[in-house]
């Protein structure tokens, strides 16, 4: 590494896989700990945390020591590689650390991860997640110790067979536990915790969903409990939502007029059908859906699983992580979902094609929520743009509007980022808004951005 790349490195600041320490000291280790359970990363010793060059004293005996210092404090132990480097004539040294095969790794019987630019400690649950991703697999295919074979329903898990033979085409000649066994949904004929969930017999106590027909915030018209299986609570679930949806009959010229509802029902499903899939059964809240006049909201326990952000989901860039393995691959066997990873950007999609606004997702008091709008993308006008526009301006339009007006030179990707709302819509409110002539585009392409035009 040469001066300039490293003031390129300093002048960006510390990030997901850079630290910057005066000194070798136990922080150091818990950053190449944090490296080592994430991505891997770098700490460049004699660099202050607001990327001043201090430079440190490098003897012969200084390498090994510290090398020896990381492998003797860490467990499974890690032993990183280092670089010597000079910098306004003092010498920088770079401590490298590769992601670690087998997670977690702990200092002094703590773990951390690292998330952005900071070192986070992780807690039991946590440390049971990344123990099981390294094992590749998940908490649903562990033995259930409250219950047993005779909490199923073989009609259940017969309907589930039917499910299986009618989407691939086949028949299956084994017997529906025998069959089970195969898929490891069963494990030496003892219950998982994906196979309770999803052939439960009665009700159970960790699936639970609230559903409520709201009026307003206090008022509620209509509910729903459920606690059932996990393809019943589908069923059910859309059922609910479905008896709630407004109906606008389309004149088509046939006899038969068109049916169509104010939100489509094939984004309904799959939001349904991921809350089910990537719900944490281990928190003890339940999944909530509140229908409102304008909108619906779909809350579910658990966080965006495996370092994903909201950011990653909308633009499309991310690898799909399953929390619950055993559940999806059923769901997938039994042709309710396809793909795995697809379904933001479906939702997304199939949102615009319908002529309603995307919807907004949103991590809230540890978990996940999916607010669904019923706003046409032409929606209402707005008053200060009435005079304006041709066309109409919905809600989202002109939340990017303001935003441009308030942070002149702004770039699509940073409104994106800022906004939540997905780039090819941002990119597309930026063109209508360019053919009308109410921005326009300055500067570069690499450091342009749009202003207001008055």
């Amino acid at each position: 590494m040469n001066n300039k790349e490293l003031q390129n490195i300093i002048s960006q600041g510390e990030n997901i896989n850079i630290e910057f320490k005066e000194n070798f000291n136990n922080d150091a280790i818990i950053a190449l700990c944090a490296f080592a359970n994430t991505k891997g990363g770098k700490v460049y010793i004699g660099i202050s945390d607001s990327g001043k060059i201090k430079g440190i004293d490098i003897k012969q005996e200084t390498i090994p020591i510290i090398i020896n210092e990381v492998k003797n404090k860490t467990y499974p132990n890690i032993i990183p590689d280092t670089e010597i480097i000079k910098a306004e004539n003092k010498r920088i040294l770079i401590i490298s650390i590769k992601e670690f095969p087998i997670k977690p790794v702990a200092v002094k019987g703590k773990y951390y991860k690292r998330v952005k630019n900071s070192n986070h400690q992780l807690n039991l649950q946590e440390i049971a997640e990344e123990h099981l991703k390294t094992l590749n697999s998940s908490w649903d295919y562990y033995i259930d110790t409250n219950n047993s074979i005779d909490d199923v329903s073989i009609k259940k898990i017969e309907n589930f067979i039917s499910k299986i033979e009618n989407n691939k085409q086949t028949k299956i000649e084994l017997s529906p536990f025998d069959f089970l066994s195969k898929l490891k949904i069963l494990r030496n004929n003892k219950l998982t915790f994906g196979a309770y969930l999803l052939f439960a017999k009665d009700d159970t106590l960790i699936s639970d969903i609230q559903i409520g027909r709201f009026k307003s915030n206090i008022t509620i018209i209509d509910s729903l409990s459920i606690d059932k299986d996990l393809f019943t609570e589908v069923d059910e679930i859309i059922a609910f939502i479905k008896k709630h949806l407004m109906i606008e009959f389309i004149i088509t010229g046939e006899p038969q007029h068109e049916e169509r509802f104010d939100y489509p029902l094939e984004v309904i499903r799959e939001i349904v059908v991921n809350m089910i899939i990537h719900r944490d059964y281990r928190d003890s809240n339940g999944s909530i859906i509140k229908i409102f006049d304008n909108y619906i909201e779909f809350y579910n326990p658990g966080k965006l699983y495996g370092n994903i952000t909201i950011n990653n989901l909308l633009s499309n860039n991310y690898t799909s992580q399953t929390r619950n393995k055993l559940i999806a691959k059923a769901f997938k066997e039994a042709g309710i979902i396809e793909k795995y990873g697809t379904g933001i950007q479906r939702i997304i999609n199939i949102c615009e094609n319908y002529g309603i606004i995307p919807p907004k997702f949103e991590e809230v008091f540890n978990g996940f929520k999916v607010i669904l709008y019923k706003e046409k993308l032409n929606g209402e006008l707005n008053g200060e743009l009435n005079g304006e526009l041709n066309g109409e301006l919905n809600e989202r339009q002109i939340l990017v509007y303001n935003k441009i007006k308030e942070k002149p030179n702004i770039n699509a990707t940073e409104l994106s980022n800022l906004l939540n709302i997905p780039f090819s819509t941002i990119d597309k409110y930026i063109r209508f808004f360019l053919k009308n002539n109410l921005i326009k585009r300055r500067g570069s392409k690499k450091t342009g951005g749009y202003y207001i035009l008055s």
